[in-house]
């Protein structure tokens, strides 16, 4: 059988490492190639009607065309409105509200609103509670980049102003968006922290998604304060290794960062099995109805598969909150444990994509065998669970276990 031929837009070890463990031969990306493991500004490039350029049936990329419907902050959260709203009319039990009209169970977005669009809605809504504290980010940028603290509505003023906040500048092309901070999260040792968690998907229509049991969680190196007089401290709010790195508290050895193992067990001793296991089915929950808030946008090129890096924050109630999803989640690794780790999620990932001893073709069909699965749990396959997309099975006899709100806990056998 011929070499596969890759390229890539990352010079990355665990990238790298992987495609010549394989006998993969290494080409340009004007070449002829197979696999192609690149940047989103590349994939834009090749999807771009202008260029004309068509892929061919053993090509595959590692981004969707428009990944940004989920992964850009401002484009998840209008997804994510339309799809409540789609549910509602549908008389879906999902968009089903409380007494205070809040969503049951698709409640898992921090209070949000576009700026400078929804200005109003926002000093609306912060009038209601004017000690809050809120969090502006720009609308499409990462690692921390831009984003800053405020509690006062005349730091916003100030900031639209002089386009700048915390010497954070910003052009008029520049949208943020402007969320309620959970300024109750879950702490241990006393330090904030949020968990990066990674998630593939190889189809949208039928939505077949896959969760990875390594991810990790990220440490501030600062002691959590919620005092005012903290809120430019970074150190204590952001918990990006792109910041903490520079902090006089970062540990090098372990990199600020525990496994998602270490969590559950620490969780199972102070909380509970049950309590746990119930905080994992909701993270698996939000997870699975964000892809399926952008499942019905979404550019569902076959030659295509994504693998997301989910920022997922849980409060003191143990309630987890989706920060933001990153289309490009870092492989750069900051210790020994995170280069093992991120190689073992690419040498999976490519496992489910391009099994071993096959040639990469779309034609086939994308229902990956068990030992092929690595470290990946299949978190919901459409396809094998017999689902049309809506809920209900093929047949229109029911609906399936993701439409029965009487019994949550059922969401767990979706793994």
């Amino acid at each position: 059988m011929a070499r596969i031929s890759y390229a890539t837009d990352f010079e990355k070890s665990v990238l790298v490492n992987n495609f010549e463990k394989r006998g993969w031969n290494h080409v340009n990306p004007e070449d002829e190639w197979h696999f192609y493991w690149a940047s989103v500004g590349t994939v834009r490039q090749i999807f771009n009607i202008e260029n004309g350029y068509r892929l061919n049936e053993n090509q595959v990329v590692n981004h969707f065309p428009n990944h940004y419907e989920l992964t850009r902050k401002d484009s998840m959260l209008k997804n994510l409105k339309r799809y409540r709203k789609e549910l509602e009319k549908e008389g879906n039990p999902f968009a089903e509200k409380d007494d205070n009209g809040k969503y049951t169970y698709l409640d898992f977005v921090p209070t949000t609103f576009l700026l400078p669009g929804d200005y109003n809605l926002f000093v609306e809504e912060f009038r209601k509670n004017p000690s809050s504290t809120w969090i502006m980010k720009p609308a499409a940028r990462s690692q921390g980049v831009g984003i800053f603290l405020i509690n006062r509505i005349s730091q916003i003023k100030k900031w639209s102003k002089d386009g700048k906040s915390g010497n954070v500048p910003h052009s008029s092309k520049d949208s943020y968006v402007i969320s309620r901070y959970i300024d109750n999260p879950l702490l241990i040792g006393g330090k904030k922290f949020d968990l990066r968690l990674y998630v593939l998907v190889t189809s949208y229509r039928p939505l077949k998604c896959y969760m990875y049991k390594l991810g990790f969680c990220r440490f501030c190196t600062v002691k959590y304060n919620a005092d005012v007089n903290e809120l430019d401290n970074m150190f204590v709010h952001l918990t990006n290794v792109s910041i903490q790195k520079h902090g006089d508290e970062y540990n090098s050895t372990h990199g600020g960062k525990w496994t998602i193992e270490n969590l559950r067990l620490y969780l199972e001793g102070t909380r509970g099995h049950e309590v746990t296991n119930k905080l994992f089915d909701d993270i698996h929950w939000l997870i699975v109805h964000s892809l399926k808030s952008v499942s019905g946008v979404m550019v569902n090129d076959r030659h295509c598969y994504e693998v997301y890096g989910y920022d997922i924050i849980i409060d003191d109630f143990l309630k987890p909150w989706i920060i933001e999803v990153n289309a490009s989640p870092s492989l750069s690794a900051t210790t020994s444990a995170d280069r093992i780790m991120k190689f073992s999620l690419v040498n999976d990932v490519i496992n489910i994509v391009v099994p071993p001893g096959e040639f990469p073709d779309v034609r086939r069909e994308k229902i990956p065998k068990k030992e092929h699965l690595g470290n990946f749990d299949v978190l919901l396959d459409e396809e094998v669970a017999g689902l049309d997309g809506s809920g209900s099975d093929r047949s229109g006899k029911g609906k399936s276990k993701l439409a029965n709100k009487d019994n949550r806990m059922q969401r767990a056998t979706w793994k």
